[in-house]
């Protein structure tokens, strides 16, 4: 089978694409042919050697699949069964989804909501799960479309577009952050965002707090933007911190929290419990709005390909979501 695979014990080398056969399916354990994977920030960064991402060289990289069951050694899954793998270190401590056969512990697994097709599941991937986690955790504290207008940073990535879909179906007013506002601010508004605006428009030069523009946030972006946007937030707002693509680093002040009583929510997908997964695949199945995430999918490529895009996606060139299908195209 062909995978794409970081075989040196340097990550920082990168993968490349290998053939390689699967090991002997071990007790507990579901052997899955993969029918697509997707490229998210994190594949991008282990495909180039960036980041430290994979942990245990040789090992295949990818964070998501999506395929059909062939062989289980477990009795929650049969052969035939359609099933989702995101998170749970693939692609770091074990071998990952951009790869033609996936062999991973039953419990990695979960079924395939019968609404979404296989492109459909993987197009969503993590991206779509995390954008909907996070939804879930501001609705949870208390995030109530009344309370005004939530943020979303990295618009144009696929976190970001997908929590624009999911934001706007529920009621809230969106406010796009994206620097590539001027060229894709049509599109932006065509998803939900009522208002685009470019990261500068946030800068808060170093104040504690600013003017409360905003009633929450769900940020892709770290760093810096993020410390603008808890310096915005309004009375008892919540911002969830999704990504880090503008840093680890976060320079604030506790004047957010004490003066306004706003929360700051991490996201973390990877461990996300299966329960909460299930729930989430059912609301993404259930609440994109119609012919929204086609055009949310910027390309179907190759497994071949994959370097090439992850290269652009680090350079900031990238839009949207790219699905990888192990198969032919035409």
């Amino acid at each position: 089978m062909k995978a794409l695979r970081v075989t040196d014990n340097d990550p920082r080398h990168g993968a490349s694409l290998c053939d390689i056969q699967p090991d002997t399916l071990p007790e507990g354990y579901v052997r899955v042919v993969v029918h697509y994977s997707a490229i998210n920030y994190k594949d991008a960064l282990a495909v180039t050697g960036r980041g430290n991402i994979v942990r245990s060289p040789p090992r295949t990289v990818g964070i998501d699949a999506v395929g059909v069951v062939d062989r289980s050694n477990d009795p929650a899954f049969a052969p035939g069964d359609r099933v989702i793998a995101t998170g749970w270190h693939l692609g770091e401590t074990r071998d990952g989804g951009l790869a033609e056969i996936l062999q991973v512990p039953a419990q990695v697994l979960i079924v395939c909501p019968s609404s979404l097709s296989l492109w459909q599941a993987a197009a969503l991937g993590t991206a779509g799960l995390t954008a909907a986690l996070a939804l879930s955790r501001l609705q949870n504290n208390g995030q109530t479309p009344e309370m005004g207008p939530v943020a979303v940073t990295g618009a144009t990535g696929g976190v970001g577009l997908i929590a624009i879909d999911l934001l706007a179906l529920a009621g809230y007013e969106v406010v796009a952050v994206s620097r590539r506002g001027t060229t894709y601010g049509d599109w932006l508004r065509s998803l939900g965002a009522a208002e685009v605006i470019s990261p500068d428009a946030l800068e808060t030069h170093g104040k504690p707090l600013a003017s409360g523009s905003i009633a929450g946030a769900i940020d892709a972006v770290g760093g810096d933007l993020l410390a603008d946007l808890l310096a915005h937030t309004k009375l008892a707002g919540n911002v969830a911190a999704v990504g880090l693509a503008g840093g680890f680093e976060l320079h604030t002040t506790v004047a957010p929290f004490l003066l306004r009583g706003i929360a700051l929510l991490g996201i973390d997908s990877v461990q996300c419990p299966n329960v909460t997964r299930h729930e989430l695949w059912q609301t993404l199945a259930a609440g994109l709005s119609t012919g929204h995430l086609e055009r949310i999918i910027d390309d179907t490529v190759t497994l071949d390909t994959v370097p090439a895009v992850c290269r652009t996606l680090l350079a900031g060139e990238h839009l949207g979501r790219t699905v990888v299908a192990m198969g032919d195209l035409t």
